[in-house]
């Protein structure tokens, strides 16, 4: 696959502040990629110096090959689509999504059909005599879309597009602009703190932390197979409960800090004695009479709430720490103080107590 992007030992300082710490990514042709992480970890400033908003202390950034770090932005080919939507109050949506080719000269007649199709694919037709104030959140998003592809560049920004929606607004917003993004065959960089976000529309997830990459990969790669801590608690909805625990003696088990001290057996051996984290995701934690689990773990905890979503239900408990139990049944009536849970061997994780380094699943 053609290498369309590359992210080089990027380094950026604001004066003493690191705020990206030697980030290497290869985008390659056509793919979508999301950059994911909590607030200040530094994914926007790296999709800024891609753009050329910002320049970079050091490293290169190429496209098809050709170094374009020093760059300004206009020569860049590159479009991006921001939070804010940028979109001109005092001109109409065609004359928003034209504006480009006008400052390139294109023709009158040539912008009007350009705009046309773009307003097709984007489905902006009946809109086109609006102005952005007559235009609802999902359609200014569109027409913000539809600018950037008009121009036809090499690769598309999109700087958490749809943080200003309401949930079932981002829902729909997400599916179209994956669905755009197929049909163009575009490569994407897509920035965003919603981690359902970057699972569900990106092939390529970089997991980022104080300015560096904790972890990249297919979406799926992620959540099976995390490299620390920090990556199988932030990739998961509900969260991986995380429990600490000493190893037994068969080095195949590891006693819980929980009531009654639990011994669960892993998959894969351990020494002896040491201290590790226990991962534990909810959607594993299986209650006992909902399913039948040879050979499983199994552990009573006690349930201080009952979460009715329709499709699940999730129980908590007030154990330390606080676990969320994910029962795997529609509509389950959970009327009892405590609550018996499976999980198998293999779906518990290990994590070094100190580093956070995943040792084993």
């Amino acid at each position: 696959m053609t290498l369309q992007i590359e992210l080089a030992g990027i380094q950026k300082y604001y004066g003493a502040y690191h705020a990206l710490r030697g980030i290497d990514i290869a985008i390659p042709k056509g793919r979508f990629v999301a950059l994911v992480g909590p607030s200040g970890c530094g994914k926007s400033t790296l999709l800024r110096t891609l753009a050329g908003l910002e320049t970079i202390t050091s490293g290169a950034i190429r496209i098809d090959g050709e170094d374009i770090t020093r760059k300004p932005p206009r020569l860049r080919d590159i479009a991006m689509v921001f939070q804010s939507y940028a979109l001109y109050p005092h001109m109409t949506v065609e004359q928003n999504l034209t504006y480009s080719l006008r400052l390139k000269r294109v023709d009158k007649a040539e912008a009007r059909r350009k705009a046309q199709e773009i307003a097709e694919i984007t489905g902006l037709t009946t809109l086109l005599g609006r102005y952005p104030r007559e235009l609802s959140g999902g359609q200014r998003q569109r027409v913000a879309m539809g600018r950037a592809i008009i121009r036809n560049p090499k690769a598309f920004l999109f700087d958490e597009p749809l943080s200003n929606l309401d949930a079932a607004l981002r829902v729909h917003m997400r599916a179209e602009i994956r669905k755009l993004h197929n049909s163009l065959g575009a490569t994407s960089v897509y920035v965003t703190h919603d981690q359902i976000e970057a699972m569900t529309m990106a092939d390529h997830v970089v997991i980022m932390r104080a300015g560096a990459i904790e972890q990249q990969g297919a979406p799926l790669d992620l959540y099976d197979r995390p490299a620390n801590r920090f990556v199988a608690g932030f990739i998961g909805s509900p969260a991986m409960n995380f429990v600490d625990g000493i190893v037994e003696e068969d080095g195949c088990s590891v006693r819980l800090a929980l009531p009654y001290d639990p011994v669960m057996s892993f998959a894969g051996r351990w020494p002896a004695g040491e201290a590790v984290t226990v991962g534990l995701r909810p959607e594993h934690l299986v209650p006992t009479d909902a399913a039948a689990l040879p050979g499983a773990n199994r552990m009573r905890l006690p349930v201080s709430l009952v979460e009715q979503t329709g499709s699940m239900t999730y129980v908590v408990t007030e154990t330390a720490p606080m676990l969320t139990i994910a029962a795997t049944m529609s509509r389950a009536v959970i009327s009892t103080r405590s609550i018996e849970v499976a999980i198998l061997p293999e779906n518990l994780y290990l994590f070094d107590s100190k580093t956070g380094i995943s040792l084993a699943r």
